[in-house]
């Protein structure tokens, strides 16, 4: 057993550590931070594998940003521990089986002979470039499901803004072809006031006849 096969069970049995203290933890902060190291532990699994690009890309994406607006999220919410608990047990066997069935799956395509699960890693030069291979296979074979995602995603995010979207009454918004066409004596009008000092004198002078 090589140092690589060594850092490669640590960081497996890190992984597995904190995905089951994220639905066993009782406090949901600590269930998203367990959830950070499997998403670190994982990111250590990738570059071991020569995947530096997604190893980064997980780090900074889902733990730099998505991983700490959950944790705002979480923190500013008043979540209940003892309520959140009380399904727990209700739905545990039907976790089970989805736990048993990806378990089977991933056994059944690594003992496939179809794939290279049992060959030995490929060692490529130092200047292979990971980035530069996925985008090749992203944007020549892989183009059109890449395309299908997207649009598939953009359809996600609009429909999210029309969901969470509501009309308020009091709300007001510019018309842009009345603006345009207004004109001047439509929204100004002059005043002519007295000066301040003519209007003290006059003061003045009203004060003295009433006396």
């Amino acid at each position: 057993m090589n140092f690589e096969t060594i850092v490669f069970y640590v960081f497996a049995a890190l992984t597995v550590f904190a995905a089951l203290r994220v639905i066993t933890s009782r406090n949901p902060v600590h269930a998203v931070l367990f959830l950070v190291l499997a998403f670190c532990s994982m990111a250590g699994i990738w570059m071991l594998l020569e995947a530096e690009f997604l190893a980064i890309t997980l780090v900074l994406v889902y733990v730099g940003a998505v991983m700490v607006l959950f944790l705002f999220v979480v923190m500013m919410l008043d979540i209940n521990p003892v309520q959140m608990r009380g399904g727990f047990r209700r739905w545990l066997p039907f976790g089970a089986l989805l736990a048993g069935l990806m378990v089977f799956e991933m056994t059944w395509v690594l003992g496939s002979s179809n794939t290279s699960a049992g060959k030995a890693v490929i060692k490529h030069a130092a200047d292979y470039s990971n980035t530069k291979e996925l985008g090749r296979l992203i944007y020549t074979e892989y183009v059109y499901p890449f395309e299908i995602a997207a649009v598939i995603l953009l359809v996600a995010m609009v429909a999210a803004i029309a969901l969470t979207s509501r009309r308020r009454k009091d709300a007001k918004s510019q018309v842009i072809p009345e603006q345009i066409t207004v004109k001047k004596t439509d929204r100004l009008r002059l005043i002519k006031m007295p000066s301040e000092k003519h209007a003290q004198e006059k003061t003045d002078n009203t004060a003295g006849v009433a006396r």
